[in-house]
């Protein structure tokens, strides 16, 4: 292997039909760069997904009441009924691991009428009633100002936070926030904070700002919600699936509404963790599906490279008869053809690679400018791991694709080598 006269030989073999040559490692280049390219795009598409979950709990699920679909105790089918902020203490109590369970109610929309208005400014805005823990359920940065607090529920402070979409529409570029009020339906409310955030799920990300939030018990108290909840957040501990959990948070729900046990659908429910859990598992499937290609069309290529080496074994059958006839052992011929197969595998390999890389790389350099806050494709790359995976395949396909035209070579009889024309 390390001889430099066999080096020179698997040069001067390969350099003397050069055209050839090109043509087979072209396969091979090929296969590689397809296996790396559909890696890398999987693993972009999977950065700009994720890239929307980025700072949600993604441990979560949202719920809300809708009607009772079986009777129960006496109760009818078809009722309605709402969630309690008792509700919210009962689950915390009889439902270990859970590490947030937020109560919130909702105001308008920007589909709606006008609710919000400042001086001669009005506009019409999701107004959200919260407790503190949701900006960790959420992704939002604060900006200006502060979030809520527990002094906030606690006192029935009339405050609100607003997002960066509702300060262009009701103040001037120039205008002081903190302290000024909105009037939110009718109730004055003074902003304490403004914040900036993604938009869910890849939505609007101009809609995300667009939003209000003040306290939930100033928002109950301002609105005549009494002690009704709208929907619920829940959060589970690191740890703990809520996917696992919320059968037992359905449970003290129906109890405390008398609603039959078995009434699944008197409880709407988004699942936050099952739907990221589905998500990582159609990228794992793409990862597959991205391995099984390249290989295939690698595999192409090796057999190419297997099939030319079957033509080189044969055009120098007479040089292997002669080398055979001075003293050379089988395993000496046979570690030369295996040497040929697999530098030309490994050279057209790490040519491939690189090709990709520079792919990758003008991809990447076209994207910097791009503002990729919600866009579904981020940072396509692979880690150092996929390119060992790829030499250790080349090397394996090397040798796979010299194995069949070194064992043609060392079956030849030196004699009969020696009478080939």
């Amino acid at each position: 292997m390390f001889s430099r006269d066999s080096w020179s030989e698997i040069i001067e073999a390969l350099s003397s039909n050069w055209f050839r040559t090109v043509l087979t490692a072209f396969g091979v280049l090929w296969g590689i760069f397809i296996l790396v390219i559909l890696l890398a795009a999987g693993n972009g598409l999977e950065n700009g997904v994720k890239q929307g979950f980025s700072g949600m709990a993604t441990n979560s699920m949202f719920m809300w009441s809708q009607t009772a679909s079986k009777p129960y105790k006496g109760l009818p089918k078809g009722r309605r009924y709402s969630f309690k902020i008792g509700d919210v203490d009962a689950i915390k109590q009889n439902v270990p691991n859970l590490r947030f369970v937020s109560p919130r109610n909702q105001l308008g929309g920007f589909r709606g009428s006008n609710n919000v208005v400042r001086g001669l400014k009005t506009g019409a805005f999701n107004v959200y009633g919260d407790y503190p823990e949701i900006i960790q359920q959420q992704p939002m940065d604060i900006t200006m100002g502060r979030f809520l607090n527990h002094s906030d529920i606690q006192e029935k402070r009339k405050v609100a936070i607003i997002g960066e979409g509702v300060k262009t529409t009701l103040y001037e570029r120039e205008e002081e926030v903190i302290g000024s009020y909105i009037k939110i339906n009718g109730v004055n409310f003074m902003v304490v904070g403004m914040y900036k955030k993604k938009s869910n799920g890849g939505g609007d990300a101009e809609e995300a700002q667009k939003e209000i939030y003040v306290p939930f018990s100033s928002f109950s108290q301002a609105f005549n919600r009494a002690d009704n909840v709208g929907w619920m957040a829940i959060t589970a501990q690191d740890g703990s699936s809520i996917t696992n959990l919320k059968e037992q948070v359905f449970d003290v729900i129906k109890s405390r509404h008398t609603i039959h046990p078995e009434d699944d659908r008197a409880i709407g429910n988004f699942d936050l963790y099952q739907e990221f859990s589905k998500i990582n598992g159609l990228f794992t499937a793409l990862n597959f599906v991205a391995y099984f290609v390249g290989i295939l069309v690698l595999l192409s290529g090796i057999i190419g490279i297997s099939n030319i080496m079957l033509i080189v074994v044969k055009e120098r059958t007479k040089e292997i008869g002669i080398r055979r006839a001075l003293g050379a052992t089988p395993w000496s011929i046979r570690t030369q053809i295996l040497l040929e197969s697999i530098f030309l595998t490994i050279i057209s390999g790490m040519a491939g690679i690189a090709l990709a890389s520079a792919v990758l790389a003008l991809v990447n350099y076209a994207m910097e400018g791009m503002d990729t806050t919600d866009t579904m494709f981020l940072n396509p790359s692979v880690n150092i791991g996929v390119v060992m995976v790829a030499l250790t395949i080349l090397i394996i396909s090397g040798l796979l694709a010299g194995l069949i035209p070194a064992q043609n070579a060392i079956r030849v009889k030196p004699v009969d080598a020696l009478r080939t024309e």
